[in-house]
Formats: structure tokens, C-alpha cells, sequence
């Protein structure tokens, strides 16, 4: 996620939110009433890009935040779509992420993720790796690095999904990483051995490769490992292992099994 992280003072603005009396958000008889405080505060769109002008792009949306005090503020910046937060008195932006403290969820996270969901049927599959059932009803993309620490951890896991859920699959398509010079071979490789149809070839050359083992060298020319690069360009996917759900969502880096059919079944 490309967001700055000031989660130590997000957390201090929800400690203090959250322990503030109602009185606080809330006039007396003489005031707001004896209603919420979002009876007496309004923000419009329009609004919101004037007081936001030149630090962002675009307002998407506007609407009253879960977090008492503020709007959420859905906003494009360089390209991007992000998660904002204005308070009631239009004085304070605020960016950064905001931690639900009785789940611990990451609420701007959690949004951010909702934002920016992308088409799956652009991504071209013709070159994937297949663990599971190919004809599973649910598939999750993974771009996969054959150098990838990370990319090694998540195999197991996904291992560990496809046996205790048959009607999941996840489809790998090899992304080496500029940082990892050595992997562009290796994917080259691994993508012939998908491409010509043999699966089974593919899983265990990759497999050799996150384990360190030797990759033999790439017998086809194709520049489908090229086209994927431009691709996680185009989709702003900057790491491996990156997951895509069936809905869009991006989901970056290793995750246990149990968590990739929550985060799966959460839409």
C-alpha cells in the first residue's frame, strides 16, 4: 500500500476521539440538539476539492467517516486513488492509517484495497501456473518472483488452501523483480514449460527455484515474462508474492492459508 504511515499519531486522534464524552461532538439543548453531531455538519464534494485543491488531484466522494469527527474523503492523487480524512472543523487533513483498535483492522487499508480493484479479465492467463483444480470457481492471480523469499513461504500456504478447498485455485504468473537479476531466466524458463502446456513441469521448476535448486535454461523464445513486467506497471503491483482476488482486490505479500480465505471470503 502506498499511503505514509503515521499510525502512531492516527492512533492518538482515535484514542482521543474515542475517549472525548458525547458532549464533545454533540451540542446542548441551546445547540446541535440532542442529536449526533453529523446533524449540524455538512461537507459537500465540491467543497472538499476546494479545500483540498493542489494536494490532490480529484475528489471522488465525500461521507461521514466511522470514525467519530471526521469525513472520509475519497480522493485521486498522482494517478492513485487514496483514502483521506477531513475533521468537522475543515482545518485538519489527515493521511495515514486508521487501526480499529477492539479487531485491529486497518480500516484505510481495508478502503484503500476496495478503491483501487482492478478488471481480472485483463490479465492474460495463457502463461499461469496452475495450483489446484484449473476448473476451480474461484481463482486468486499471484505474480510470483522464482527468487522470492516470500514467494517460497506463500507455496506451502497455497498448498494448504487448494487441499481443505477444492473450488479454489490460484493461477502464478512469473514477475521477476529488477533485484533479482538471476529470476529473469528462470521465469523464462518456467513460462515455456506453462506455455507449451505442460503444468506439471512448470510447478516444479518453480519449485526448484524458490528452493534454491538449479532452473534448466529457457527452451522457447517468448516474451510473455516482458509483457507481465509492463503489466504489474500498469496494475502499480511493486512487490512479489502480490495476490489478486476474483472481485479486483490487491492484496500484497505472504499470507497463511487461513488468512487468504478470510481476506477471499470478506469481500
Amino acid at each position: 500500500m502506498m499511503i505514509d504511515l503515521k499510525a502512531a499519531a492516527l492512533l492518538l486522534a482515535c484514542a482521543v476521539f474515542a475517549a472525548a464524552p458525547a458532549s464533545a461532538f454533540q451540542g446542548g439543548a441551546d445547540g446541535c440538539g440532542a442529536g449526533s453531531c453529523k446533524d449540524c455538519h455538512a461537507l459537500s464534494k465540491q467543497e472538499a476539492a476546494t479545500l483540498l485543491k493542489g494536494k490532490v488531484g480529484e475528489v471522488l466522494d465525500v461521507k461521514f467517516s466511522e470514525v467519530p469527527g471526521l469525513w472520509d474523503v475519497d480522493a485521486v492523487y498522482e494517478g492513485e486513488k487514496i483514502p483521506l480524512y477531513l475533521d468537522f472543523s475543515k482545518k485538519y487533513l489527515i493521511s495515514g492509517n486508521v487501526i480499529k483498535l477492539d479487531t485491529n483492522v486497518d480500516v484505510t487499508e481495508r478502503k484503500y484495497v476496495d478503491m483501487n480493484r482492478i478488471d481480472v479479465s485483463k490479465i492474460p492467463l495463457t502463461d499461469a501456473i496452475v495450483i489446484g483444480d484449473p476448473k476451480a470457481a474461484r481463482k486468486i492471480i499471484v505474480f510470483d518472483d522464482p527468487e522470492c523469499s516470500f514467494c517460497k513461504k506463500l507455496h506451502p500456504e497455497m498448498e494448504k488452501v487448494v487441499a481443505g478447498h477444492p473450488d479454489i485455485a490460484f493461477l502464478i504468473k512469473m514477475y521477476p523483480l529488477p533485484s533479482h537479476p538471476g529470476s529473469l531466466p528462470k521465469a523464462k524458463a518456467i513460462v515455456c514449460a506453462s506455455t507449451k502446456g505442460d503444468n506439471a513441469r512448470a510447478v516444479t521448476m518453480l519449485s526448484d527455484a524458490l528452493n534454491g535448486r538449479p532452473v534448466p535454461a529457457p527452451d522457447c523464445a517468448t516474451d510473455q515474462v516482458e509483457k507481465n513486467i509492463a503489466l504489474v506497471k500498469e496494475l502499480r503491483i511493486v512487490s512479489t508474492p502480490t495476490l489478486i482476488m476474483p472481485d479486483g482486490r490487491i492484496i500484497p505479500g505472504y499470507k497463511e492459508a487461513a488468512k487468504i480465505v478470510e481476506v477471499l471470503e470478506n469481500k
